[in-house]
């Protein structure tokens, strides 16, 4: 299992980059507006016009959508590489369909519509790769919903977890740290608040994982991987 660092230029490794040539990454860069956000800040708004297209490179950040008595359901948890506010791509984009926040400081790379839209028209590819990283989603949330349907909850929970820890986890001297509520873990888990805390508790009596406020340290991922 890999672990993400921030220091790292994973970001370079973006689906959004993917098999471009060295003079489509280099009009990108160039022309990218590089950002850097504060931790709880709205980087995307729902309903708001798609006027910007955004590559993490260093930070955290989550993608949700509220339900109608006000609960968070989280679709994303966005690690260096991700894209945001994909609809960008398109000539007459619909509206945001999510919210996305920062959960750490952020390091970024941001392109107006018009500029991204330009750069898609000289570049073609960046265009195709943008339907491959849409592809991508699609497949995690019939992933998502296979997984609901067929695996228990503490299976659930675990196999994300793990993911967590390789996209987003930080190495310390008592394990792998994520930086996450159990309310959010839960929302990425399908799980309902409760049910969360109370596996997490079990698994922290089994030594398997610590809990602190905001935050879940894995002990033993041998052990989650075979929940």
């Amino acid at each position: 299992m890999r672990i993400a660092h921030d220091s790292d230029v994973s970001w370079m490794r973006s689906k959004l980059l993917a098999g471009l040539s060295d003079i489509a990454v280099r009009a990108l860069l160039e022309t990218a507006r590089p950002r850097h956000i504060a931790a709880k800040k709205d980087l995307i708004v729902r309903g708001g016009h798609p006027d910007h297209l955004v590559l993490l490179k260093t930070g955290r950040a989550r993608s949700y959508i509220l339900s109608e008595d006000g609960c968070e359901i989280v679709l994303l948890w966005a690690s260096p590489g991700q894209v945001l506010g994909l609809v960008t791509l398109l000539p007459a984009p619909p509206a945001y369909l999510a919210n996305t926040t920062t959960i750490t400081a952020c390091d970024c790379l941001v392109w107006s519509h018009e500029t991204i839209r330009k750069l898609a028209m000289e570049h073609p590819q960046i265009m195709e790769n943008g339907f491959r990283v849409a592809l991508y989603h699609l497949g995690a949330y019939m992933k998502r919903h296979l997984n609901l349907v067929t695996k228990s909850a503490e299976s659930r929970l675990a196999h994300r977890l793990i993911e967590l820890a390789t996209s987003a986890g930080q190495i310390g001297n008592s394990g792998i740290g994520i930086d996450i509520t159990n309310e959010q873990l839960g929302s990425l888990s399908d799980i309902g608040y409760f049910t969360t805390s109370r596996i997490l508790s079990k698994w922290e009596q089994e030594g398997m994982l610590s809990k602190q406020r905001g935050r879940v340290t894995i002990h033993a991922p041998e052990s989650l991987m075979a929940a």
